[in-house]
């Protein structure tokens, strides 16, 4: 087993998002090339999804419409059993989802869905301000992680602050509904329309 350094695990953490113990892992199946360790995540998380979406095979696609109808969204969301998809809970859940896209139009369903090299880019972009602003190399690192959390937040609608109540975020809120219902709950895609705009996809 090959000897991971903190420091790479710090790297692949902010490159992915993923846990310490994940990271850890990634590398030592690649010898620790961070690189590599970036496409065994994405593929483990494409493994999970994929698995996730066989097992949650019911489900229902809600709609959001503006009272101008000039924004519409459609989100498609996925439960265990038909009986669950009919549940007033999953409904709920699936007409706050839509919502939300339409309010906070994010880009992708979850983190993992956005290209590595981009997150790389942005690293070094937001690493370089940090260091132009005068900023200690120990402190450029936790800028960067904070910086990079707050990107997620922005463009990953898991990882979005819920608009009704920004102390949770969507992430949390499908969980919470799936503990309530007893079943796994999986948001697998969106499509966001906007009058004028390039419609916005996510999932597959």
């Amino acid at each position: 087993m090959s000897q991971v350094s903190v420091t790479q695990i710090r790297e692949l953490r902010r490159l992915t998002g993923a846990g310490v113990g994940e990271c850890r892992s990634a590398l030592e199946q690649t010898t620790g090339h961070v690189e590599q360790a970036v496409r065994v995540l994405r593929d483990r998380a494409e493994t999970a999804r994929q698995r996730d979406e066989r097992d949650a095979r019911e489900g229902a696609v809600g709609s959001y419409l503006h009272h101008t109808a000039k924004l519409g969204v459609l989100v498609e969301v996925g439960c265990e059993t038909d009986f669950v998809a009919r549940t007033e809970t999953f409904e709920t859940l699936v007409r706050q989802l839509a919502e939300q896209i339409a309010a906070a139009a994010p880009t992708v369903v979850d983190r993992a869905e956005l290209p590595a090299a981009e997150i790389e880019a942005r690293r070094r972009d937001l690493a370089e301000q940090a260091r132009a602003a005068g900023k200690p190399a120990d402190v450029v690192d936790r800028i960067v992680a904070g910086r990079l959390e707050a990107y997620f937040a922005t463009v990953a609608l898991l990882d979005q602050p819920w608009v009704r109540e920004p102390g949770r975020t969507i992430g949390s809120l499908v969980k919470e509904a799936g503990a309530r219902l007893g079943e796994k709950l999986v948001v697998r895609r969106f499509v966001r329309v906007a009058l004028g705009e390039e419609v916005g996809r996510a999932g597959s």
